[in-house]
């Protein structure tokens, strides 16, 4: 095992998962938080779990990080609430008052330590091409070369975790799948070629038997992203009631 590795990776992770994934799109703080509990996780244990003064530093940092942010402490609170409510991230107590969070996301997104590896370094830094993120997702999880990262990368699209936004072949460009849909949308004015034979032909170096139960899998897939958006969307409504509620006492005084 790589040095860097997470010491849990050997018991949380499998070749092949067979755990049912929960993700679904996160918004762009969600994302960034997500990425650093990951990226810490395996390069730096001895700071993991972490606060929520660390998270909201290393979120912040601004080596492997794009864009930039300039996260408030109630931004990173807020998105750690609605990760621990999509099931991605945890609270944990390990003796001290403050307490510290760590990611659910091998079981959220279904995937082992180099795929995780690569997920992380695409929430940090968003679109790259193949040899940017070999080299980046290396610190965490060793992968030699780009023959190694490519069906680490086709399988990855074949679950829509990866997008293609490039053809493949030298300096093709990928990103993660966990974007909203107005940025989706935004990718394609930028990304002419991005298009849905790129995800075919990806799809095609990693096959996936089909069967009955696999087909009912993907189903459950599609009903839990819906599920976690909708406890999002439900939360959210219920914060402009209680907004909308104070505001109508204010005036009433």
């Amino acid at each position: 095992m790589n040095s860097n590795d997470d010491p849990s990776d050997s018991r949380e992770a499998k070749e092949e998962t067979d755990i049912l994934a929960r993700w679904c799109a996160l918004s762009c703080i969600q994302r960034r938080v997500a990425g650093v509990l990951v990226e810490k996780s395996k390069t730096t244990p001895d700071v993991y779990p972490m606060t929520l003064n660390g998270i909201k530093t290393a979120s912040n940092q601004k080596s492997n990080r794009s864009p930039q942010l300039d996260l408030r402490e109630e931004q990173v609170e807020q998105a750690l609430y609605d990760l621990r409510q999509l099931g991605a991230v945890i609270e944990v107590h390990s003796g001290g008052r403050v307490p510290k969070f760590k990611h659910q996301l091998y079981e959220w997104m279904g995937v082992d330590a180099a795929g995780l590896a690569v997920m992380a370094e695409l929430l940090l830094r968003g679109e790259q091409t193949l040899g940017e993120l070999r080299g980046r997702a290396s610190r965490m999880t060793k992968i030699a070369d780009l023959g190694e990262l490519r069906p680490i990368i086709a399988s990855l699209v074949q679950h829509r975790l990866v997008i293609p936004l490039t053809p493949s072949g030298r300096g093709q460009i990928v990103t993660h799948g966990l974007y909203k849909p107005d940025e989706i949308e935004e990718l394609k004015s930028r990304f002419p070629a991005f298009n849905s034979g790129d995800l075919t032909r990806l799809s095609e170096a990693a096959p996936r038997e089909k069967s009955p139960a696999n087909e009912l899998q993907m189903d459950w897939f599609t009903i839990q992203q819906a599920l976690a958006q909708l406890r999002l969307d439900v939360d959210e409504l219920r914060k402009t009631v209680a907004d909308l509620q104070r505001s109508d006492r204010d005036l009433s005084a």
